[in-house]
């Protein structure tokens, strides 16, 4: 399946509770057992005002499904090509 990187737009992200992101969390996963196998979360990273989803998902138009049912911001959905890390460069 297709790698895809979601960027939510979110003033304040960063000063999410644990109490808060526990919450999101729960939704997000709620909705993705709805929604089937077709569509996997990976990780999160939560920056000041961001936060970057990391998903597998069978297209694009899934992944903004789940943004669209869990009421969470999709503001860029944009596939992964190809991945690099440090042994990229052996």
């Amino acid at each position: 399946m297709p790698k895809y990187v979601i960027e939510r737009e979110l003033p304040g992200a960063g000063s999410l509770t644990k109490d808060q992101l526990h919450t999101i969390s729960q939704t997000s996963c709620d909705v993705l057992g709805k929604l089937g196998p077709q569509i996997q979360w990976i990780e999160s990273y939560v920056t000041d005002d961001k936060i970057y989803c990391i998903y597998r998902a069978a297209n694009e138009e899934l992944v903004r499904e789940h943004a669209k049912q869990g009421g969470f911001p999709a503001n860029k959905v944009s596939e992964v090509t190809t991945i690099i890390d440090p042994t990229t460069a052996e």
